[in-house]
């Protein structure tokens, strides 16, 4: 093996896997669009099957914008998702007397200890 077949390898197998990566981006995008019937879908995947190169040009070009912005609201969803959780597990949208009232409950019930809910009641407060 040259040098020069060692990086006509690299060029190849760089353009291989970007073309795998666009073809799971179109299949992935093709499945997340509800607007899109399963007959339409099927049709696109036996194309993309068939006619790879040609489909897949075809479906950047024709639903590309779309394929943005379907990727950047499921985007959005997720953060939306992760920051809404992070809320929850952290107490904080809760006032501070809910805190102590939950943090009273926790000690009526021996789940905590009155140190523990003493702890509890300054970070309420703070």
């Amino acid at each position: 093996m040259s040098f020069w077949d060692i990086i006509w390898f690299i060029i190849v197998f760089f353009a291989f896997a970007s073309y795998l990566m666009v073809l799971f981006s179109i299949v992935a995008d093709l499945f997340r669009d509800p607007e899109v019937s399963g007959g339409m879908k099927a049709v696109w995947v036996i194309c993309l099957v068939f006619f790879t190169f040609i489909t897949a040009i075809v479906y950047l070009i024709v639903r590309g914008r779309g394929m943005n912005e379907r990727t950047m609201k499921m985007h959005e969803q997720v953060r939306q998702a992760q920051e809404d959780y992070v809320r929850s597990v952290a107490g904080a949208g809760t006032s501070a007397p809910e805190q102590i009232a939950k943090a009273k409950d926790l000690l009526d019930s021996g789940a905590i200890t009155a140190d523990e809910f003493a702890s509890l009641k300054a970070k309420a407060l703070a």
